[in-house]
């Protein structure tokens, strides 16, 4: 969801194959773009226009972005050019912003002309043409699945709900890590393999009443095992929102055939929905046969019966992606810096036990704990799991930051570039908890932007925390966190994302 889940994070990467009819028609073009490039802007409002990154005729700026780091190279340009500047992105004029005043603006106070949605190739197959809540234009459509999800999932009366599978997960999670210490007890353990899994079938839960082992997915003609549906459903998706198609950058050339790309996104999306049925078939079979399930899909059964059968999936889908996803994320991360800075670990141990004594941490217990809230919040600042938000589309002439901004412009919020900035955080590079310790800063969710903020901030934000937030605090109460004497620092990331491109490898030790 918006800030949260990071399939939403918009393909910036650059690897463009045109074929030979393209090229021709590019250098057709190409005195049209040095025009375009030339001609001063016009403006009825009398403001400057926001300053630009230099770039090249046609490609404008997109062998810049070559390093497939966005993010990074947007916030080596904020220190050049400030903290709001135009780039160009192909035929496509986008302006990025790394700046939390300025982003409050297009999140807040501009919100009615920057609200909509402009999606690459394989967002707009992979959402079914934006039938997700986090993808999905700010209209009734968007109020009605956010309304649903929010009841039935998401919102703090749901959550109260499904509190039995969270706390069974972590239980689940301490298990398994106590059980590959006693086989193994001098080598690491994969975090990511044991947490990511545990999420998985809290998703389901959540989604569809119970954990899947296996399906028979009648339109594939096979039947799946867990692994596989959790590959299906998640991982290929996630992948596949970060693919580019080179012609999401020259609209016009939307015509050249581009079938390797296309077969790839489609060939996920045909999976995906087979395996969606399959569940959701199975799911009535049980309504039918009397067993009752509290659960998603009963209530959108029960109460959503205007959406269509695309859309009831897509609504079904998204619990299950984004819950299995980004906490994940920074959950490891987390564990990672830890793990890294064993004073630092020490005081959280000793902040838990203060609190909880011999009894195992639990919900009840977070609003005791500004440390471990602190080093959560810490986390999303240095390790946002959604660097940059979804794009933003500018339908109507608007103002950011002084500068005027005409329709028919993107808006990118850097996000990670808002929160490396030395004007707002004192040494941003460091991971460091005790900067949210203050009672202006713990009390203030949305600070760091991980979940976005006004009309659009994320749902799911109160489960993100809470889960996160349990997840660290009792991986810590139940084991000692090391990293091996040799292992290097390890902050390469996965593509476009955050997510670490190694899973954490740790040496555990159970506390007594």
């Amino acid at each position: 969801m918006d800030g949260v889940i990071d399939m939403q994070t918009i393909p910036l990467r650059t690897a463009i194959a045109i074929g030979g009819t393209a090229v021709a028609l590019v250098v057709a073009l190409y005195f049209w773009f040095l025009r375009s490039y030339a001609s001063p802007s016009h403006h009825s409002n009398h403001l400057p226009p926001v300053p630009e990154v230099p770039g090249v005729p046609v490609l404008g700026n997109l062998l810049q972005l070559k390093e497939k780091k966005p993010y990074m190279t947007f916030t080596k340009w904020a220190e050049m050019y400030g903290p709001i500047y135009s780039i160009r992105t192909g035929a496509t004029s986008m302006v990025v912003v790394s700046s939390n005043e300025i982003a409050k603006e297009v999140l807040v106070t501009r919100f009615p002309s920057i609200s909509t949605r402009k999606l690459s190739y394989a967002l707009k197959v992979l959402t079914e043409d934006k039938s997700m809540v986090a993808m999905s234009d700010y209209n009734d459509y968007h109020k009605t699945v956010k309304r649903h999800i929010l009841t039935a999932v998401l919102g703090p009366n749901a959550q109260k709900k499904f509190r039995a599978h969270r706390d069974t997960m972590m239980e689940n999670v301490s298990n398994e890590l106590h059980a590959f210490f006693e086989k193994n007890p001098n080598q690491e353990v994969n975090l990511r393999k044991i947490f990511q899994s545990q999420l998985f079938g809290l998703a389901m839960k959540q989604a569809l009443g119970k954990d899947v082992e296996s399906i028979y997915v009648k339109d594939l003609e096979t039947t799946m095992k867990r692994e596989e549906i959790f590959e299906v459903l998640v991982v290929d998706p996630m992948m596949g929102a970060i693919e580019v198609d080179w012609r999401d950058f020259f609209p016009y050339l939307k015509w050249v055939p581009n079938k390797s790309f296309e077969n790839i996104i489609h060939r996920m999306y045909t999976r995906r929905e087979a395996v969606m049925k399959a569940l959701i078939q199975e799911h009535k079979k049980r309504i039918a046969s009397g067993e009752k399930l509290n659960s998603y899909i009963d209530y959108l059964l029960s109460e959503a019966q205007t959406l269509t059968d695309k859309q009831f999936l897509m609504s079904l889908w998204e619990p299950i992606i984004e819950s299995s996803d980004t906490t994940m994320v920074t959950t490891e991360w987390a564990m990672y810096e830890l793990a890294k800075n064993p004073n630092l670990q020490d005081r959280l141990y000793e902040e838990i036990q203060s609190v909880c004594g011999s009894e195992k941490i639990t919900e009840e217990n977070l609003s005791q704990l500004p440390y471990l809230y602190a080093v959560f919040q810490e986390t999303l600042r240095k390790h946002c799991p959604v660097p940059i938000m979804p794009l933003r589309y500018v339908h109507e002439n608007t103002v950011l930051g002084g500068y005027h901004v005409p329709a028919g412009t993107e808006v990118a919020i850097n996000i990670y570039g808002c929160n490396m900035d030395k004007k707002l955080w004192e040494n941003p590079e460091e991971w460091n908890p005790e900067r949210f310790l203050s009672e202006k800063e713990s009390m203030d969710l949305y600070k760091t932007m991980a979940f976005g903020g006004g009309k659009r901030v994320c749902a799911g934000s109160l489960q993100a925390m809470v889960i996160s937030c349990i997840g660290i605090g009792r991986l810590v109460q139940d084991f000692e966190w090391k990293l091996n004497d040799d292992a290097e620092e390890d902050v390469n990331t996965l593509g476009l994302t955050t997510q670490k491109l190694h899973p954490l490898l740790a040496l555990i030790n159970p506390r007594k």
